[in-house]
């Protein structure tokens, strides 16, 4: 997991410019990290078998709609609404104050804040969802990123059980694969609740807050 200073740094820059979210996703339709994710499957014989029903219930949320439009936006913003939970008024007032949800108002920053990254991020994304098909059709990466999907799920269920928990309740921790590098710190940020107390949480606010505020 990364430092506090990191951490930090990447929710201020998505803070104060959402946009950025997209420079996080370049690597949805990594290939090569696709190919690698598939040759570990091929030689981990001993996850084969969890592999298999995992496969199965990505084919069943597919079937269920999981692709569609809304469904990601709410897979991102169940992280976000999370993470806000655990964020006070008082410390939204300091994060917000000198951005332009001062104006828009501090008590809805977080859900524009939301919609404005799940916006983006599935922007970006709109290029899987239109491949789904193909991609289904092409064994080779059809693989890779099932295999993508099913680690990054693990990972998520052992670095963060309670997000696991609340994607996993709609299939959504299937989708995480692609949001993961835009979701990250927030989750890193739960993480380090949960393992370091709500003090080092509340230091990586008072770091977002700083380099927020030096940043506008």
């Amino acid at each position: 997991m990364n430092s506090y200073d990191e951490i930090s740094t990447r929710i201020a820059e998505i803070i104060i410019s959402p946009d950025s979210a997209i420079g996080f996703i370049h690597g949805i339709l990594s290939v090569p990290v696709d190919l690698g994710y598939l040759a570990y499957g091929y030689l981990n014989t001993e996850s084969r078998y969890s592999n298999q029903t995992e496969t199965i219930r990505i084919i069943q949320a597919i079937d269920n709609g999981i692709l569609n439009y809304d469904r990601i936006i709410e897979a991102i913003q169940i992280v976000f609404k999370r993470f806000d939970k655990y964020v006070s008024e008082s410390e939204k007032n300091k994060i917000y104050s000198r951005t332009i949800f001062s104006v828009l108002g501090r008590t809805t920053a977080n859900s524009f804040l939301s919609g404005k990254i799940a916006t983006a991020i599935c922007g970006q994304a709109s290029v899987f969802i239109t491949l789904r098909g193909g991609l289904i059709g092409n064994i080779l990466l059809a693989g890779g990123m099932t295999e993508r999907c099913i680690r990054t799920s693990e990972k998520l269920s052992v670095d963060e059980p309670d997000v696991y928990e609340l994607l996993r309740a709609k299939n959504y921790d299937l989708l995480y694969f692609m949001f993961e590098p835009a979701l990250k710190p927030f989750v890193d940020a739960l993480t380090v609740r949960r393992n370091q107390g709500i003090y080092a949480f509340k230091t990586i606010l008072d770091l977002v807050e700083s380099k927020v505020n030096g940043y506008v």
